[in-house]
Protein backbone atom coordinates (compact mmCIF):
# COMPACT_ATOMS: atom_id res chain seq x y z
CA UNK A 1 0.00 0.00 0.00
CA UNK A 2 2.92 2.47 0.98
CA UNK A 3 4.57 1.90 -2.56
CA UNK A 4 0.93 2.27 -4.32
CA UNK A 5 1.03 5.87 -2.54
CA UNK A 6 4.38 6.66 -3.83
CA UNK A 7 4.20 5.74 -7.35
CA UNK A 8 0.80 7.84 -7.30
CA UNK A 9 2.24 10.98 -5.74
CA UNK A 10 5.29 10.70 -7.66
CA UNK A 11 3.10 10.14 -11.23
CA UNK A 12 0.81 12.88 -10.11
CA UNK A 13 3.36 15.11 -10.08
CA UNK A 14 4.82 14.56 -12.83
CA UNK A 15 1.12 14.80 -14.51
CA UNK A 16 1.15 18.72 -13.50
CA UNK A 17 4.78 19.74 -14.37
CA UNK A 18 4.56 19.76 -18.44
CA UNK A 19 7.65 21.40 -20.04
CA UNK A 20 7.41 22.25 -23.68
CA UNK A 21 10.63 22.86 -24.83
CA UNK A 22 10.88 24.77 -28.09
CA UNK A 23 14.48 26.09 -30.11
CA UNK A 24 13.69 29.57 -29.99
CA UNK A 25 16.40 31.99 -32.20
CA UNK A 26 17.64 35.39 -30.95
CA UNK A 27 19.56 37.89 -31.77
CA UNK A 28 23.23 39.31 -29.79
CA UNK A 29 22.09 42.51 -28.55
CA UNK A 30 26.10 43.91 -29.95
CA UNK A 31 26.89 41.87 -33.17
CA UNK A 32 23.35 40.99 -34.37
CA UNK A 33 24.60 37.54 -34.43
CA UNK A 34 21.77 34.94 -34.38
CA UNK A 35 21.91 32.73 -31.22
CA UNK A 36 19.75 29.29 -30.68
CA UNK A 37 18.27 28.35 -27.61
CA UNK A 38 16.11 25.61 -26.42
CA UNK A 39 13.85 26.70 -23.66
CA UNK A 40 10.19 26.89 -22.36
CA UNK A 41 7.48 28.84 -24.21
CA UNK A 42 6.44 30.33 -20.68
CA UNK A 43 10.14 31.83 -20.54
CA UNK A 44 10.81 32.69 -23.54
CA UNK A 45 7.66 35.61 -23.40
CA UNK A 46 8.84 36.15 -20.25
CA UNK A 47 12.24 37.14 -21.48
CA UNK A 48 10.53 38.82 -24.23
CA UNK A 49 8.63 41.40 -21.78
CA UNK A 50 11.60 42.18 -20.32
CA UNK A 51 13.26 42.95 -23.63
CA UNK A 52 10.23 44.93 -24.72
CA UNK A 53 10.38 46.73 -21.80
CA UNK A 54 14.36 47.58 -21.66
CA UNK A 55 13.77 48.83 -25.67
CA UNK A 56 11.12 51.17 -24.82
CA UNK A 57 13.39 52.79 -21.78
CA UNK A 58 16.36 53.44 -23.54
CA UNK A 59 16.82 55.43 -26.72
CA UNK A 60 18.65 52.98 -29.18
CA UNK A 61 18.91 52.94 -32.87
CA UNK A 62 16.11 50.54 -34.75
CA UNK A 63 17.84 48.37 -37.30
CA UNK A 64 16.26 46.04 -39.86
CA UNK A 65 17.92 43.28 -41.46
CA UNK A 66 17.25 41.20 -44.70
CA UNK A 67 14.73 39.03 -42.95
CA UNK A 68 12.82 42.43 -41.56
CA UNK A 69 13.78 41.12 -37.97
CA UNK A 70 13.69 44.22 -35.64
CA UNK A 71 16.51 44.61 -32.82
CA UNK A 72 17.88 47.55 -31.07
CA UNK A 73 21.62 48.58 -30.98
CA UNK A 74 22.66 49.09 -28.07
CA UNK A 75 23.43 53.20 -27.27
CA UNK A 76 26.91 54.06 -27.85
CA UNK A 77 28.87 54.71 -24.29
CA UNK A 78 31.13 57.97 -24.45
CA UNK A 79 34.58 57.60 -23.66
CA UNK A 80 36.28 61.20 -23.46
CA UNK A 81 39.58 61.25 -26.04
CA UNK A 82 41.74 62.91 -23.49
CA UNK A 83 42.79 62.16 -19.81
CA UNK A 84 40.85 63.56 -16.95
CA UNK A 85 42.25 65.85 -14.80
CA UNK A 86 42.99 65.37 -11.28
CA UNK A 87 39.97 67.35 -10.21
CA UNK A 88 37.51 65.21 -12.40
CA UNK A 89 39.05 62.22 -11.17
CA UNK A 90 37.95 63.62 -7.52
CA UNK A 91 34.99 64.85 -8.39
CA UNK A 92 33.80 61.03 -9.26
CA UNK A 93 35.80 59.03 -6.37
CA UNK A 94 37.14 60.86 -3.00
CA UNK A 95 39.37 58.10 -2.00
CA UNK A 96 41.78 56.89 -5.30
CA UNK A 97 44.90 54.26 -6.01
CA UNK A 98 47.93 56.53 -5.04
CA UNK A 99 50.96 56.93 -3.83
CA UNK A 100 52.79 58.17 -0.06
CA UNK A 101 56.26 57.82 0.93
CA UNK A 102 56.88 55.06 3.20
CA UNK A 103 59.30 56.44 6.25
CA UNK A 104 60.27 53.29 7.74
CA UNK A 105 59.19 50.13 9.63
CA UNK A 106 59.07 49.99 13.15
CA UNK A 107 58.20 47.36 15.95
CA UNK A 108 56.14 49.31 18.88
CA UNK A 109 53.83 52.06 18.74
CA UNK A 110 55.85 53.95 20.78
CA UNK A 111 58.54 54.01 18.17
CA UNK A 112 56.12 55.12 15.65
CA UNK A 113 55.11 58.27 17.71
CA UNK A 114 59.02 59.15 18.29
CA UNK A 115 59.52 58.73 14.42
CA UNK A 116 56.40 61.24 13.75
CA UNK A 117 57.30 63.61 15.86
CA UNK A 118 61.32 63.62 14.53
CA UNK A 119 59.32 64.08 10.86
CA UNK A 120 57.58 66.68 12.15
CA UNK A 121 59.70 68.50 13.11
CA UNK A 122 62.34 68.16 10.02
CA UNK A 123 58.90 68.20 7.78
CA UNK A 124 56.28 70.30 9.11
CA UNK A 125 54.39 70.91 5.97
CA UNK A 126 53.81 66.95 5.09
CA UNK A 127 50.73 65.44 6.71
CA UNK A 128 52.21 61.61 8.42
CA UNK A 129 50.36 59.00 9.49
CA UNK A 130 50.94 55.59 11.21
CA UNK A 131 49.59 52.24 9.43
CA UNK A 132 49.18 49.41 11.68
CA UNK A 133 47.67 46.73 9.56
CA UNK A 134 51.11 44.78 9.86
CA UNK A 135 50.89 44.66 13.74
CA UNK A 136 53.21 43.91 15.39
CA UNK A 137 55.18 46.03 12.78
CA UNK A 138 53.60 49.80 12.04
CA UNK A 139 54.60 51.55 9.02
CA UNK A 140 55.52 54.91 9.22
CA UNK A 141 53.77 57.07 5.63
CA UNK A 142 54.00 60.59 4.68
CA UNK A 143 52.34 62.43 2.04
CA UNK A 144 49.79 61.70 -0.20
CA UNK A 145 50.64 61.81 -4.05
CA UNK A 146 48.62 61.02 -7.70
CA UNK A 147 52.22 59.55 -9.41
CA UNK A 148 55.43 58.20 -8.09
CA UNK A 149 56.78 61.14 -10.35
CA UNK A 150 54.74 63.76 -8.15
CA UNK A 151 56.22 61.92 -5.23
CA UNK A 152 59.71 62.22 -6.54
CA UNK A 153 60.85 65.82 -5.16
CA UNK A 154 59.82 65.26 -1.63
CA UNK A 155 61.28 61.55 -0.90
CA UNK A 156 64.51 62.65 -2.40
CA UNK A 157 64.34 65.37 0.51
CA UNK A 158 62.93 62.69 3.01
CA UNK A 159 65.98 60.38 1.81
CA UNK A 160 68.84 62.54 3.57
CA UNK A 161 67.21 61.67 6.94
CA UNK A 162 65.80 58.43 6.36
CA UNK A 163 67.77 56.27 4.19
CA UNK A 164 64.54 53.43 4.04
CA UNK A 165 62.28 55.76 2.48
CA UNK A 166 60.84 54.61 -0.43
CA UNK A 167 57.22 55.71 -2.52
CA UNK A 168 54.86 52.84 -1.89
CA UNK A 169 51.45 52.61 -4.10
CA UNK A 170 48.17 53.08 -1.68
CA UNK A 171 44.82 54.52 -1.15
CA UNK A 172 44.79 58.41 -1.07
CA UNK A 173 42.22 60.71 -0.43
CA UNK A 174 42.03 63.18 -3.72
CA UNK A 175 41.34 66.42 -1.47
CA UNK A 176 44.91 65.98 0.19
CA UNK A 177 46.87 64.95 -3.17
CA UNK A 178 49.93 67.24 -4.57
Amino acid sequence: MKNLIKIFSVLSLLGFYNIDAQQVVKRDTLAGTELIISMDSKVDTALGSLEDKCSRVTTNNVVRDNDEDVYTKPAKIYVPNRELTNAEICRKNPRILGFKIQITTVKSNEEANEVKSYFRRRFPNLKVETDASLRPNYKILAGSYFTKQSAASDLSKIKEYFKSAIAVQYRIFCAEAK
